[in-house]
């Protein structure tokens, strides 16, 4: 059903927003209904030339009813704006943390599309298949400008950056196929830069992926990269050059040369391939080359899902 113009609400997430929405409408058009009708009221009862009483000295007893009236009208607005942002700032925090059963799928924005990855392989422009009921984070990045992920179904949007990893995640409720688009002007035509989101029955979505198997996973698609770029004659087992043990390296905190400690996630890995001397593992010579130029968001992507396929090795990569 849909409510006070807005789309049907198709995940998780969604009633939750609209019901904050709702919230914060009722309660400022109430304010603002209540402030013009003051307006109004005094306008017309204290206008020039009327009637009324206008003393200079107040008596004292007058004084402190105004005085409690002005510390309720600073008092309450206050007390309902913090209500309101502890609220979105809860809701907020819901939506930033996946959970732990999320299936992952990997989004590569560009002038003027859509790149959509699965792990098992399978690749998508301008759709995305997923399952029904089934946490879905999606981890993204921008091969050129700034674009923005929005489905208004969902109740979900997020800037998609060119250099960094940006995430969001939902659970889709409805079956059926809701619209996706770019929010963020991006450039001639970025009007016609969108998509769909098609839920479907997690059976269903499981004989999609069978129907449309790759031949290559992105992890496997990652370990050949991985081997055609060079990377295993220094972090692999034979390598005569000291490098990093990769095996196991992601999701676990790694000491730098400056003292400092990073989780290596996404965004430490992408960096460490494409701006090596930015973050120099402790113990180690800052002599990677760059590939800076070299391999594009989807090979970042898939060397990304090579080693964190290794997590749970203790073996260097071969």
């Amino acid at each position: 059903m849909i409510a006070l113009g807005l789309p049907p609400e198709a995940s998780t997430i969604a009633p939750r927003v609209d019901l904050l929405l709702y919230a914060v409408t009722i309660v400022t058009g109430g304010v603002a209904i209540a402030i013009f009708v003051t307006m109004i009221v005094f306008g017309i009862r204290y206008r020039a030339g009327s009637k009324v009483k206008r003393a200079e000295n107040v008596p004292e007893a007058q004084a402190r009813a105004r005085r409690r009236v002005e510390t309720a009208w600073t008092l309450i607005p206050f007390a309902l704006f913090l209500a309101s942002f502890a609220w979105a700032a809860r809701l907020y925090m819901v939506r930033a943390d996946a959970p732990a059963n999320s299936m992952e799928l990997f989004v590569v924005a560009k002038q003027w599309m859509w790149k959509l990855q699965h792990p098992g392989g399978q690749r998508e422009i301008d759709e995305m298949h997923v399952p029904r009921g089934q946490p879905i984070k999606l981890v993204m990045t921008s091969q050129d400008v700034i674009h923005s992920f929005f489905v208004p179904a969902f109740r979900l949007k997020q800037d998609v950056l060119p250099g960094r990893y940006t995430e969001m995640w939902f659970t889709a409720t409805k079956t059926g196929r809701f619209h996706l688009f770019c929010a963020e002007y991006c450039g001639t035509d970025h009007a016609h830069m969108g998509g769909d989101v098609i839920v479907m029955e997690p059976a269903e979505f499981q004989r999609w992926l069978n129907a449309h198997a790759a031949t290559q996973s992105m992890a496997a698609r990652g370990e050949d990269l991985f081997r055609h770029l060079g990377c295993s004659g220094c972090h692999g087992e034979n390598a005569s050059v000291h490098a990093p043990n990769l095996a196991g390296v992601y999701g676990r905190p790694v000491p730098l040369s400056d003292g400092t400690t990073v989780v290596a996630d996404e965004r430490y890995i992408r960096d460490s391939i494409l701006l090596p001397r930015k973050e120099v593992a402790a113990g180690y010579a800052p002599i990677m080359p760059s590939f800076t130029g070299q391999i594009g968001e989807d090979d970042i992507l898939d060397l990304i899902a090579y080693i964190k396929s290794l997590a749970s090795t203790k073996e260097r990569p071969k």
